[in-house]
């Protein structure tokens, strides 16, 4: 469950700051560019919203500052990016997943919620669905993402997930089909990064309920 129980929104239909996830979500669903984090206390909260949200946004407040020795083996991450991350209640459970521009935390894509899915089949997607994005714009913007499930399925062009199939999760497989012939039909020149989330913090396209 997560430990967040205050949600900022600084970007969307209504800004402010919401006691609830589903409360978060109506503000944000639908609204392009929008721009929210969770946390767990309403002091904390209250500190967010009265500052820049990139001071949030792919940032974790309550991870110690990294050593100049950690920066210096990682660097920083470029910023003129796109990243990718994928949320899931349970496991299985409720699925979706987004992309963000690295920089500002503005959202390109956003797909789901789907029923009976896994983070790892979330990742998975995201990340072909940037890929499928950034050639489709010929953009020549690396892609970010945290997960190393996703990493290695995209470098096998297919997935190991252990998930079973069934009525709620059909169009899920059907996505996961679409997206391996994807990646076996096309050729793209660009760099998959790993974000190094101990060093830098949460990537950007984090949905803040951790």
């Amino acid at each position: 469950m997560s430990k967040n129980k205050f949600f900022v929104v600084w970007e969307g239909k209504e800004p402010g700051i919401y006691r609830s996830w589903e409360e978060c979500k109506r503000q944000i669903h639908g609204y392009q560019g929008a721009i929210y984090k969770g946390f767990p206390t309403e002091e904390e909260a209250k500190t967010a919203i009265a500052s820049p949200a990139w001071d949030y946004i792919g940032k974790n407040a309550k991870t110690k500052q990294p050593t100049q020795d950690e920066i210096s083996k990682v660097g920083k991450p470029n910023f003129e990016s796109i990243s990718v991350d994928a949320a899931c209640s349970g496991n299985p459970g409720l699925m979706e997943y987004r992309g963000v521009y690295t920089r500002t935390g503005e959202e390109i894509f956003h797909q789901g919620p789907f029923k009976d899915g896994t983070n790892n089949i979330g990742e998975f997607l995201a990340l072909v669905h940037g890929l499928a994005f950034l050639k489709q714009k010929n953009s020549p913007l690396p892609i970010y993402t945290d997960s190393k499930t996703a990493l290695a399925w995209v470098k096998a062009k297919k997935t190991k997930t252990l998930l079973e199939k069934n009525e709620q999760n059909a169009i899920l497989f059907d996505l996961i089909e679409r997206a391996e012939n994807w990646l076996k039909a096309n050729n793209y020149s660009t760099q998959i990064i790993k974000w190094e989330t101990p060093v830098w913090g949460e990537i950007p396209a984090d949905f803040g309920r951790k």
